[in-house]
């Protein structure tokens, strides 16, 4: 089958979710960004995805990119699939015009990358990567690293990379070892190894800008003691802008991996040739700071993967089970095997599929929107009020979202039964891709830490029952409805009295009692994504109903008043059990002895 981008349902959560006009009415940044051009780049955004990225994504996962010596070779139509990418200008579509971007919302950007990802995960990672090194730099970047990469970045001429990981730290970075020593002209020479570093090297673009966590001599022990580094691979060349003399960075092998396989996963080597040159980011000791920009927003992008390769087996498992034979039906209603997509099990687990891939979506969306009035809107307490927000929805979306996408993509290989678990017919392929998307950028652990700590204990839980008040209002609009929105308004009241409890528990043993909180971590982290996925498909189903009183869009809005409601009847209610882990499953969880494991 080939891969439909889901334009209706993106535009859906950007009209009535992200709210874009009223976005683009209040910010003047985006005063024309208003949705009939988020539709009309979405539509192009899909006209390219599925003629030039999507056919790609089989082949390239059966030819993966290969290394010899110090080079790396991408697989076959890639080189041309991202020249036809740099020149239709998506890898600017959220940066600033001032460095050669269209400017435009991350409302409308973020859903461009779920359709670029769906089409070809593989593929989607180069670009991801250049868009946290653009953040960086527009963050922490001097006056003249901006002048001199931001507009090759942001054009996707040169792409970025983000070197934290080292053989002896992975997540704790407090044990990076790679140095850098300060030289007479301003610049730093570094030397260690970095690993897996995506898209580290390659044959796509003609110069790769790497930004490296190193510790400059006498800095502080510990993640205080970490500066970040620009070190291309290229050294800045003449005045025409083309790279100059090669930089003492290589690439000694790239990883064999279990899905993403077409992504060449680098180890790069800094300095066995007498040091590479790399660039001061910001200031000394305050790498991880300026990292933690890159990684935010490489987080809220992996979330977007996950609904994007859900998207793909959504698509794939329906189309299966439209043509598949097999059985006749459990009421009688034919004599002879249909079509399993008339069994009722089927059923449930396409609809599951479908009800997680729409409602991390609407979350995600409007998370979006968050971050866009966040950094746009005129009014500095709405500002605010939204930067909480998107920071809570942060972990959220990469989380929960990433975890959904597993359950989703299992799903679609069930549904195709044996031929599933054949390679040949793509369904192992989201399998495989998927289960990298709950690990790197940070583990569900790490994001569930980060919940807990960050955005829960850190203000005694007022950020998350800010959260929680938002979705009464909404469960009041809906207990105001019909039979339908109603029954939607008990479950999704029940859920938020789970989430309130939990957060309540948190804040108040998060100092004394660690141990029990951060046992219950990831079942907080998927209680407060299931709540807020289940929340944004209230929102959609009460405006379905509305569009629907008004003869608009039947089909679509009908569905989407189905799909909100068996989220609320099969999903929401796994938040009574996740409460239950929280709450009274921590002592379970640390009784058993070491020695007895």
């Amino acid at each position: 089958m080939t891969f439909a981008a889901p334009v209706d349902d993106l535009m859906f959560g950007i009209r009535h979710l992200a709210r874009l006009e009223e976005l683009a009415g209040a910010c003047p940044d985006f005063s024309e960004a208003g949705t009939d051009i988020a539709q009309a780049v979405l539509q192009e955004c899909a006209r390219f995805n599925e003629g030039v990225t999507a056919p790609l994504n089989f082949a390239a996962d059966v030819a993966p990119s290969t290394h010899a010596g110090t080079e790396v070779t991408t697989s076959e139509g890639f080189k041309d699939a991202y020249r036809q990418f740099v020149e239709g200008g998506w890898q600017g579509i959220q940066h600033p015009e001032a460095f050669g971007g269209q400017g435009l919302p991350k409302t409308i950007g973020a859903a461009c990358n779920e359709i670029l990802n769906a089409a070809n995960l593989s593929f989607a990672l180069c670009p991801l990567l250049t868009d946290g090194a653009i953040e960086a730099l527009l963050t922490a970047g001097s006056d003249e690293l901006k002048a001199t990469y931001l507009e090759k970045l942001v054009s996707g001429e040169w792409t970025g990379t983000m070197n934290l990981t080292e053989p002896q730290a992975g997540s704790d970075l407090a044990a990076v070892r790679t140095r850098a020593e300060r030289q007479d002209d301003g610049s730093y020479k570094l030397f260690g190894t970095k690993i897996f570093i995506t898209f580290g090297e390659h044959d796509l673009a003609e110069n790769i800008v790497h930004l490296v966590l190193a510790r400059v001599p006498g800095a502080p022990e510990g993640v205080k003691g970490i500066s970040l580094f620009l070190v291309p691979k290229y050294l800045p060349g003449a005045d025409d802008g083309r790279p100059g003399e090669r930089n003492d960075v290589y690439c000694v092998s790239i990883e064999h991996k279990m899905g993403i396989r077409a992504s060449p996963t680098a180890v790069l080597q800094y300095g066995d040739n007498g040091g590479a040159t790399g660039y001061l980011v910001g200031a000394e000791n305050q790498g991880l700071r300026y990292m933690f920009i890159m990684m935010n927003s490489a987080r809220y992008a992996v979330g977007t993967q996950g609904i994007a390769i859900g998207e793909r087996a959504y698509q794939k498992a329906v189309a299966h089970a439209r043509e598949r034979v097999q059985g006749r039906p459990v009421d009688g209603s034919a004599s002879e095997a249909v079509t399993i997509i008339h069994h009722p099990d089927v059923r449930r687990m396409l609809m599951t599929m479908r009800a997680l891939v729409q409602g991390c979506r609407a979350m995600a969306i409007m998370a979006a929107g968050a971050c866009d009035r966040s950094r746009h809107h005129p009014d500095a307490a709405v500002r605010q009020e939204n930067q909480l927000l998107y920071e809570f929805l942060v972990p959220l979306v990469k989380g929960y979202s990433t975890e959904a996408s597993l359950e989703v993509v299992d799903l679609g290989v069930q549904v195709h039964g044996g031929m599933g678990y054949i390679e040949e017919t793509g369904a192992a392929q989201y399998y495989r891709d998927a289960k990298i998307l709950t690990i790197y950028e940070g583990t569900t652990a790490i994001q569930a830490n980060d919940l807990v700590g960050r955005k829960t204990a850190r203000d005694g839980g007022q950020s998350a029952l800010a959260v929680a008040g938002r979705v009464q209002e909404t469960e009041q609009r809906l207990a105001a409805g019909d039979a339908q929105a109603q029954a939607v308004a008990q479950r999704l009241g029940a859920a938020r009295e789970a989430f309130e409890a939990v957060v309540r528990f948190v804040a108040e043993n998060a100092e004394d009692d660690p141990n029990a909180v951060f046992a219950g971590s990831v079942p907080y982290l998927m209680l407060a994504g299931n709540l807020v996925a289940g929340w944004q498909l209230a929102e959609s189903l009460l405006v379905a109903q509305d569009k629907l009183a008004a003869g608009q869009d039947a089909d679509f809005m009908r569905a989407k008043v189905v799909t909100a409601r068996f989220y609320a009847e099969h999903i929401l209610p796994r938040t009574a059990t996740q409460r239950l882990a929280v709450l009274k499953g921590a002592g379970s969880v640390m009784a058993l002895p070491e020695a007895a494991f």
